[in-house]
């Protein structure tokens, strides 16, 4: 299962709304065929792999990282094809979540004489499929708050500088990051400071193409993105959600430079975030990973809206009672309604720190 789950990994940022998934067939100990998921439209993990097999699949063992589907979506079923190839034995991580499969893919195979194993590798599965996962069941994407701060929790000297408060590597892979979410959600007062590009640049590309970049969404309440912005010229597409106050020359001009309005109501000045999320849900954005600034993660954190986070933490020193920190908004009256993190790993990239972890769900 060890090496499906690595190639499940291959597929990450290439597949959504489709989950990351890999699969291997062994065959008398010996791996006869692999694969991973390719982009919507295109095979399944499971049907590389039994492309890649042939006549070496009949008597052999299938390992996948979630529940083939039973049912025709973009493609066809992959149970059919299982069945059809001869394999004797399917052992998979974890159930698939999506009605039309939970469990139907499983009985399936049983129907057909192939005995089937489940669970095997399941946290490792369901945390690459975690966006999947959470869209599949509730609709929303998976929000993922990122941030860079130094170690007395600033992330901008008292002037605004922040060039660079993290390392060449942590910075490196926040790139990668980015590559594994749908879109990257910043507020306005990043644009009008930094003036970002918000792209993934770590090579690869999404869907199978070297250009395809993460959606951005910006939240910018009055329309005040300046025309000029570096994020209005970047491959791929920026949606701004913006007030419905904001007058229809501004929206025009907005849209003449390629920015796709979301319109929504505001509350205390900003835009309604949990109708943004099932905005962005509809539109099959299942992962979101908003980078700031403090304001934005402020309001996300207030709101309940974070699944999990991830903070790089540099060795230095800033001070200054008017240094930000990463996360403003209202906050909490008391520690002990503090957001917790739950399943927490850290790494080290460089000196820097890297925490990641999910909010406990009281």
């Amino acid at each position: 299962m060890l090496e499906a789950l690595a190639l499940a990994r291959l597929s990450l940022g290439n597949v959504s709304p489709n989950p990351a998934v890999g699969a291997v067939i062994v065959k008398d100990g010996v791996i006869v065929g692999q694969g991973y998921t390719q982009p919507p439209g295109k095979e399944h993990a499971e049907i590389v792999a039994l492309k890649q097999a042939g006549d070496k699949a009949r008597g052999a063992s299938l390992f996948v990282t979630l529940e083939p589907c039973c049912h025709f979506g973009r493609t066809p079923p992959c149970t059919r094809a299982i069945i059809q190839s001869g394999i004797r034995e399917v052992v998979s991580a974890m159930t698939d979540p999506n009605p039309l499969v939970a469990g139907k893919g499983f009985q399936e195979l049983e129907e057909a004489g192939i005995r089937v194993i489940i669970g095997v590798g399941k946290d490792e599965a369901a945390e690459i499929t975690e966006a999947y996962i959470k869209h599949t069941i509730t609709g929303l994407p998976f929000v993922t708050a990122k941030f860079a701060m130094s170690l007395d929790g600033k992330i901008a000297a008292p002037g605004g500088d922040s060039k660079w408060i993290s390392s060449v590597s942590s910075r490196s892979y926040s790139h990668i990051l980015r590559h594994h979410h749908d879109a990257i959600m910043a507020g306005i007062n990043t644009v009008l400071k930094d003036d970002p590009h918000l792209t993934v640049r770590c090579g690869g590309g999404r869907g199978g193409t070297s250009h395809q970049q993460p959606i951005r969404v910006i939240i910018d309440s009055y329309g005040r993105t300046p025309l000029d912005a570096q994020l209005l010229h970047e491959a791929g597409n920026t949606i701004i959600a913006i007030g419905q106050n904001v007058s229809s020359d501004r929206k025009k001009s907005l849209k003449d430079e390629g920015a796709i309005l979301i319109e929504l109501p505001a509350v205390n000045g900003y835009v309604d975030l949990e109708m943004l999320l099932e905005k962005l849900g509809k539109m099959e954005i299942t992962s979101i990973m908003v980078e700031g600034g403090s304001s934005i993660l402020g309001s996300m954190f207030d709101h309940k809206l974070v699944d999990k986070v991830v903070a790089f933490i540099a060795p230095i020193i800033v001070g200054g009672q008017e240094a930000k920190t990463p996360v403003g908004g209202i906050g909490v009256d008391k520690i002990s309604w503090a957001p917790r993190l739950s399943q927490i790993q850290i790494e080290r990239f460089e000196d820097d720190v890297m925490v990641k972890g999910y909010i406990r769900k009281e």
